[in-house]
């Protein structure tokens, strides 16, 4: 089942009363990574940390084709890391693996500081959990977005197999259901949400402290992430993320095919010796 269209360097110290940064670098091999593996580099001063969600929510490590995906092992090692501190999480994602988000959800929302969310530009699908970490309210600019639909899964075989296929994602919409139940505005009930998610509904910052508890932000430049398959699979996408940065978008779709190609043939030739 997926939330989304698959299935699947120390700074020196500087003047006495500024604060020590150190930043992390991460690298592919997950032994040697300071953070985790294959992140962007995260500032760590003596109180707080910054997390960053800006790709896709992926299983492992395998499965992260890009720098900013994340997946639930390299989350775990980040907070280790941060040790406590509190966290600033910044999200732009469209989804990924439902099972690793909701993992990912519940290690953010055990880890002992405090957290601050904010939504730079697009919290979606199974990503829409992780604004909910956030120790008060989550902020969600007026020009950023919340999506929320139901999860769904690609599947074949007989009818037994799809049955049981539609009973996994109905108890999977039912545990996302429950985060949102948890946060949800003064007045608000979850049938209404449901009914929202059944619709593939998607609320700007505004729209969504009409249904939730999350503070409106002022608007902002982040370019949301919107990935071939939210363009090609969600039906309401608002048509200025879809239309927007074609070029980049087919540049991007380029380089990554290339980079899938190299490693497919990395793999094979591994296999033939």
């Amino acid at each position: 089942a997926s939330g989304r269209p698959c299935l699947y360097a120390d700074y020196e110290r500087g003047l006495m009363e500024m604060p020590q940064i150190k930043q992390f670098i991460a690298c592919k091999n997950a032994k040697t990574a300071t953070v985790k593996p294959f992140c962007e580099i995260k500032n760590i001063t003596d109180t707080t940390a910054d997390l960053y969600f800006y790709g896709d929510i992926v299983s492992d490590w395998w499965g992260a084709w890009q720098e900013e995906d994340q997946y639930p092992d390299a989350i775990k090692n980040f907070l280790a890391e941060a040790n406590g501190r509190d966290l600033n999480i910044y999200i732009n994602s469209g989804g990924g693996s439902v099972f690793a988000g909701i993992a990912i959800y519940n290690m953010l929302k055990r880890y002992q500081g405090k957290k601050h969310c904010f939504v730079d530009a697009l919290a979606g699908s199974i990503a829409s959990l992780f604004p909910f970490v956030d120790s008060d309210k989550p902020t969600i600019p007026k020009n950023a977005y919340l999506m929320i639909h139901k999860p769904w899964a690609g599947c074949e075989g007989n009818a037994i197999e799809m049955r049981k296929m539609a009973d996994t994602l109905d108890a999977v919409e039912a545990g996302i259901l429950s985060v949102y139940e948890e946060h949800l505005a003064e007045g608000v009930d979850i049938k209404t949400v449901k009914k929202l998610m059944e619709e593939e509904t998607w609320l700007d910052g505004t729209k969504a402290a009409e249904y939730f508890q999350v503070k409106v932000g002022e608007e902002n430049t982040v370019a949301a992430a919107v990935q071939d398959f939210t363009k090609m699979y969600c039906r309401n996408a608002p048509k200025d993320l879809v239309g927007a940065g074609t070029a980049d978008n087919e540049r991007l779709r380029q380089q990554d095919q290339e980079k899938r190609k190299s490693i497919i043939a990395l793999t094979m030739a591994h296999m033939g010796r």
